[in-house]
């Protein structure tokens, strides 16, 4: 099942006079529960794409269709509850809140979502466990290896069962054991629990867990 399709993305940035384009017709698609990886150098236009894709950027013509609802860049509501709803991020920064313990993290993005309480509470646990914090979700992030603040922002990505997760550069700031142990947490969880993944990276290493290559080049897909 398709849960994510772009047809024909555009995006152009204007800086003064001069219009600089980004994306030049861009078109794919995700199935549920297959990891994917896009790959391309730097200024190709991958977080660009990736913004598109995750409802944080409009693009200038085209579309995407979320669990297959076309998703109006004009509707500010949409995109808010589409992002929200529908799609997880695990940001290559982390972007944890420091003042916040690794689990109250995880709770903050449910309490986004509309989950409070117990509900989020319990939530938050599951996929702190599930992603092996256990021994962890009371530590802040300034007490954690990048290793295990990685995972908060996949456990954080995961909680509340977002189809769709959306990855960028997992494994920039990581180790080669840590890398590989995040790569096959991502593989897993796309089996496990039918998630569609998509991960931007420079990573040769990558490609060992995924599905498909997509190769982009100067905004276009080049396969």
């Amino acid at each position: 099942m398709t849960v994510l399709q772009a047809n024909d993305i555009h995006k152009e940035f204007s800086e003064g006079a001069e219009t600089i384009s980004v994306l030049n017709g861009v078109s794919l698609s995700l199935q549920q529960g297959e990891i994917v990886s896009l790959e391309g150098p730097s200024g190709s236009g991958k977080t660009t794409l990736l913004s598109i894709l995750g409802c944080i950027m409009t693009a200038t013509s085209g579309e995407v269709r979320v669990e297959d609802q076309a998703i109006d860049a004009d509707d500010p509501i949409l995109l808010q509850e589409t992002r929200k709803q529908s799609i997880g991020f695990v940001f290559q920064q982390y972007n944890l809140i420091p003042a916040l313990t690794a689990m109250e993290n995880v709770e903050y993005a449910l309490n986004i979502k509309g989950m409070r309480g117990a509900e989020a509470r319990a939530e938050a646990r599951r996929v702190m466990e599930e992603v092996g914090l256990a021994d962890k979700m009371d530590s802040a992030p300034r007490d954690m290896s990048g290793g295990q603040k990685q995972r908060v922002a996949i456990a954080r990505a995961l909680a509340g069962r977002s189809p769709i997760l959306l990855v960028d550069e997992p494994t920039a700031n990581l180790d080669s054991q840590t890398a590989d142990q995040i790569l096959e947490l991502f593989r897993r969880l796309a089996r496990s629990e039918n998630r569609a993944v998509l991960v931007v990276t420079h990573d040769p290493k990558v490609r060992n867990v995924v599905d498909r290559v997509l190769i982009i080049r100067d905004g276009r897909l080049c396969n």
